[in-house]
């Protein structure tokens, strides 16, 4: 099968590393400089699956890719279809789509581009941090989800878990996606905004009163809407579930504060900025994740404004 990964980022480098293993893997790059010297370097890796390398092909130019089997979005969800666009000419008839993106909305996105027939929803628990170009600590190793929107499960898709699982990528199929990315958004809902306006680690946040009261209040409104969406959730309790996982990942940067001490654009729009527009549409309040959206963007538009 051949394998396009758009982004060279922590989790596109991860899984192109792990693929290359049986498959040919191409990675898409914007960056013409990264992708020349990934090209050249190889994707390096450490952390629990210890210290290894893998050469991979790397272009900033799709013109230069004949037509693939698979695509992987491994962009920030904003970039999504910017991306996909750039490749749209790519995707064949058998051509499917997979994503493995923060936040709600990216299938839909996909979907309008290429047709909601080839479009694969994914939920990981691989974990990596990425240390330099092409370089990328594996932090946590888990499962890795996919299923499609309508629940059906084609052959093409036992053939994608087959692949993955035999290159090492723990995968299996679900036939409900849905309920386990709305799973997913409930945990950053409670977490990435608050650590990035706090800029504090996970495990603080259920530390201190205050972070604490405004996590609880934050995805108690996403699972107001969850129950009304009649979404089904893969835990009893999601407050529960998002402390937990606070304490499993106390030392943890989450990826919307690495995003804000970087100076970059974050993706809440596609987290709590869901909540706030799905409570919309809906007529159920969310004033803690308005809040913390307004926030977060903020924080965005003022990175160059110096305190005097």
């Amino acid at each position: 099968m051949k394998i396009l990964i758009i982004g060279p980022g922590a989790l596109g480098c991860l899984f192109a590393g792990f693929l290359s293993k049986t498959q040919e893997v191409i990675i898409l790059d914007k960056n013409p400089k990264r992708a020349q010297f990934i090209s050249e370097q190889g994707i390096r890796l450490e952390g629990i699956s210890g210290n290894w390398q893998a050469k991979v092909s790397v272009t900033a130019n799709p013109g230069t890719i004949k037509e693939i089997d698979l695509v992987l979005i491994c962009v920030k969800s904003y970039d999504t279809k910017q991306a996909l666009n750039q490749v749209k000419s790519l995707v064949g008839e058998n051509t499917l789509v997979l994503t493995l993106q923060n936040g709600l909305g990216n299938i839909e996105v996909i979907g309008e581009v290429v047709g909601q027939d080839k479009v694969i929803g994914a939920v990981t628990n691989q974990g990596a941090t990425l240390l330099s170009d092409g370089y990328i600590r594996h932090a946590g190793k888990g499962e890795t989800v996919i299923g499609r929107i309508d629940g059906k499960i084609p052959v093409q898709l036992k053939e994608i878990r087959e692949i993955f699982n035999k290159s090492g990528l723990e995968t299996r199929i679900s036939r409900d996606i849905k309920g386990l990315i709305w799973s997913k958004l409930i945990i950053n809902v409670g977490i990435n905004a608050l650590t990035a306006i706090t800029r504090l680690n996970n495990g603080k946040l259920v530390e201190f009163e205050g972070t604490a009261r405004i996590l609880r209040d934050a995805v108690t409104e996403a699972v107001k809407i969850a129950k009304k969406k009649r979404i089904k959730l893969i835990y009893d309790d999601p407050l529960a579930k998002v402390e937990a996982v606070c304490e499993a990942t106390a030392i943890n940067v989450s990826s919307m504060l690495q995003d804000i001490l970087k100076k970059k654009k974050t993706e809440i729009d596609f987290i709590n900025g869901v909540v706030v527009r799905q409570g919309q549409s809906l007529g159920i309040a969310t004033p803690v994740n308005s809040v913390l959206v307004n926030l977060v963007k903020t924080i965005e538009v003022s990175y160059d404004i110096q305190v005097k």
